[in-house]
């Protein structure tokens, strides 16, 4: 900064007023400082400049599992909000360390971040209240824990579930099995699923098979569910989890010789890009993620600049949409086993 100081003819502490973005310097001189760190070659010391400042201009994203696609589209919408108060993003994957919500928010605390942005379904959140105590703290796409002066935002995922096994039993499906989720996310669209069902006097057809959220988890689900091994009525639906999920039960029907939607109709939940690829074409409940990321990120600036306000809760409402993986059930009788499965042609589905 001296360096630049002498270039331009203006004193060190008018440089800083500059870097500072201050109105309070005029065209001229500014342009002069300017024109001196770019011909010097300036770059200001971040670590310097947050230790006289006592801010970093970081905010720290704890993510549950980078690879799942939900979370680019959340990431999207916070960065974008950040990015605009000057604000940089630290990620940390919460798949590489189990011990999550103690280990990873305590080393953002240690980084001196100026805030912490918690996204997805963590498995121990038993640190976070501490940490909470001492950095403005926001919580996305969840629903816990509720702490005090920790904001929330997340979708109405009980209401997306119940759209997604509305929508399939309008088409005509009574036996409609649910892949179900973790945490209090996919405890939630279980929830929602056997409200819907219950709702239209079908919870003896409802089936729910445990998964874990990923392909490999909706896969083995599906194969579960659709195997004529099981020796019960095949379902005719398949609401699952997520997407990832889906496009599992989605390669588990293919291998059973199910074709969708002809002979299995299929709905994910995200609307992630993977329900997007044509040759997929995945029906999904859109939870706006990129709105709820857009949102976590506003009620991170009002959380660092009314550290003490009440604690706000937002939740973002859902949408369906509809693709190409769902059609009327193929006409059969009620008692066909699941070893004889009816067909339909391609050309006689709707979808």
């Amino acid at each position: 900064m001296r360096g630049v100081a002498e270039r331009a003819g203006v004193s060190k502490s008018l440089v800083s007023l500059v870097l500072q973005g201050s109105p309070r310097v005029s065209d001229a001189k500014r342009r002069a400082v300017l024109d001196a760190i770019e011909e010097l070659g300036y770059r200001p010391n971040a670590a310097a400049r947050s230790l006289v400042a006592r801010r970093t201009h970081t905010v720290g994203v704890l993510l549950n599992d980078m690879r799942n696609p939900w979370f680019a589209d959340v990431l999207d919408g916070l960065n974008s909000l950040l990015h605009a108060h000057g604000l940089r993003m630290l990620m940390a994957d919460g798949r590489l360390d189990r011990r999550t919500g103690q280990e990873f928010a305590r080393t953002f605390q240690e980084l001196r971040v100026d805030g912490l942005v918690v996204v997805g379904t963590l498995p121990d959140t038993a640190g976070l209240a501490e940490v909470a105590e001492r950095l403005p703290t926001v919580i996305a796409g969840n629903h816990e824990p509720r702490l005090p002066r920790v904001d929330i935002v997340a979708n109405d995922d009980e209401r997306g579930a119940r759209l997604a096994t509305e929508h399939l039993i309008r088409l005509g499906h009574r036996r409609i099995a649910h892949i179900a989720g973790q945490g209090l996310v996919g405890e939630l669209r279980r929830r929602g699923f056997e409200a819907a069902m219950a709702a239209h006097g079908l919870t003896g057809s409802a089936v729910v098979e445990s998964g874990d959220g990923t392909e490999e988890g909706g896969y083995r689900a599906a194969v579960r569910l659709l195997s004529p091994a099981r020796g019960r009525i095949r379902p005719t639906a398949v609401f699952a989890y997520n997407d990832i999920s889906g496009v599992g039960a989605l390669s588990a029907a293919g291998e059973l010789g199910l074709a969708v939607p002809a002979d299995l109709s299929l709905v994910g939940y995200d609307n992630t890009y993977l329900a997007r690829i044509r040759h997929l074409w995945l029906n999904s409940v859109n939870n706006s993620s990129h709105e709820v990321g857009r949102r976590a990120a506003r009620c991170l600036l009002d959380r660092m600049a009314h550290p003490d306000a009440p604690a706000d809760r937002q939740l973002v409402a859902p949408e369906l949409e509809i693709r190409g993986s769902t059609a009327p059930p193929a006409q059969a009788p009620d008692d066909a086993p699941a070893s004889e499965p009816a067909r339909k042609t391609r050309s006689g589905s709707s979808s």
